[in-house]
């Protein structure tokens, strides 16, 4: 009986490490994932003359 009740307390401690990681993932995304500033693009490019 004790075999059990051991699987379901492993069950339920995967469950919350995998919890803890997925918000530890999420909290690292936040604090690091800001967006980059937009840098504008300034190439000078060759235009076909039209007829």
């Amino acid at each position: 009986m004790q075999g059990s009740l051991d699987k379901g307390g492993s069950r339920k401690r995967h469950i919350l490490w995998a919890a803890i990681a997925l918000i530890g993932v999420l909290a690292l995304a936040w604090f690091d994932g800001g967006e980059e500033p937009i840098h504008p693009i300034e190439v000078q490019v060759s235009m076909p003359e039209g007829r």
